[in-house]
């Protein structure tokens, strides 16, 4: 099984992580993408590095988008290029 293209990074308690997991999982969903949800209070260095940007989208291990998540810009992103 392929990792999933997409990690959200939150954590416990934040409106916006409640929203953009709303977003991701629409999005993904609709592409057939896999995702998953990191709580980054569990890894110290998730948290050093995210943790004032919060929520955090991450495609295939590079950062995507912050603190408010395009669900235009994420399709985009994950749909391929016609040929």
């Amino acid at each position: 099984m392929d990792a999933p293209r997409v990690r959200l990074l939150g954590k416990p308690g934040c409106h916006l992580c409640d929203e953009a997991r709303v977003v991701v999982a629409e999005v993904c969903t609709a592409a057939g993408v896999g995702w998953t949800e990191v709580d980054i209070l569990t890894d110290p260095d998730l948290l050093a590095r995210y943790g004032e940007y919060i929520p955090v989208v991450l495609v295939d291990g590079e950062p995507h988008d912050f603190w408010r998540v395009s669900a235009e810009r994420l399709r985009a992103d994950l749909t391929p290029p016609a040929t």
